[in-house]
């Protein structure tokens, strides 16, 4: 857009010119941050969440299991309880 003031025009152009390069050094450091980020990450034991999904999964089956067998103890522990008599 040109105005008949060429002052402003020039102070046009050095607006966009100095927006484009904001935009571009924000761009730039955004992608430092992500790369140094993923490098942090990948430095840490973090288990994939598949991995941690399973782990749960097993985690909640062994806590059936020890119940059950809880109750399975219980019971003998009853009859020889009994027995003992």
């Amino acid at each position: 857009m040109q105005t008949r003031n060429p002052f402003i025009d020039d102070l046009t152009k050095v607006a966009n010119g100095a927006m484009g390069a904001l935009t571009g050094m924000k761009d730039e450091v955004e992608a430092r941050f992500r790369d140094q980020i993923a490098k942090i990450l990948d430095g840490m034991d973090i288990p994939r969440r598949d991995e941690f999904d399973a782990v749960k999964a097993m985690a909640a089956k062994a806590r059936e299991e020890n119940e059950e067998l809880r109750k399975q103890i219980a019971d003998l522990q009853a009859r020889l309880a009994g027995n003992a008599s």
